[in-house]
């Protein structure tokens, strides 16, 4: 399964209670957490922490939100819930965020909530049939600013 199978057009129900599985695993063990993005009872989208590294107190944060739910700022709205989580109740230190080069629309989040751009992996994910360039943002603890 790839690392988005969620954004893959073929994405099927066994796909899905993989992925279930995997979160479920990574949550009993304190190494992640993946929620649903829920909107007026309809699912949204989805966020997690990817994997949750203890011993480094970091996380890389990922989140999807279907093309009818875009622009409702629900996205943000969860990255903040997910940042302020990490930060305070999870005492993690670093959160990274990866988008890929030409997706502006997911760009924009990491942007939006003060993230620094660190870099670019080329051609360090496979999405879609090809490679595609990854940004890697990154906050810190000390950064964060929550919304009071």
């Amino acid at each position: 399964m790839d690392r988005h199978p969620e954004l893959s057009k073929t994405f099927s129900p066994d796909d899905a209670k993989g992925k279930i599985r995997h979160d479920l695993a990574l949550f009993a063990e304190n190494k992640g957490l993946g929620v649903g993005i829920w909107y007026k009872g309809e699912l949204a989208g989805g966020i997690r922490y990817h994997e949750i590294d203890l011993v480094n107190r970091s996380t890389e944060l990922g989140y999807w939100v279907g093309e009818n739910f875009e622009g409702k700022g629900l996205a943000i709205k969860a990255c903040r819930a997910f940042i302020d989580h990490a930060f305070s109740a999870l005492s993690l230190n670093r959160i990274v965020i990866s988008c890929g080069m030409e997706n502006h629309k997911s760009r924009a989040i990491p942007e939006k909530l003060g993230f620094i751009e660190e870099g670019i992996a080329r051609q360090s994910e496979w999405l879609h049939d090809r490679f595609v360039d990854m940004v890697i943002y990154s906050m810190l603890a000390d950064e964060w600013q929550p919304v009071k």
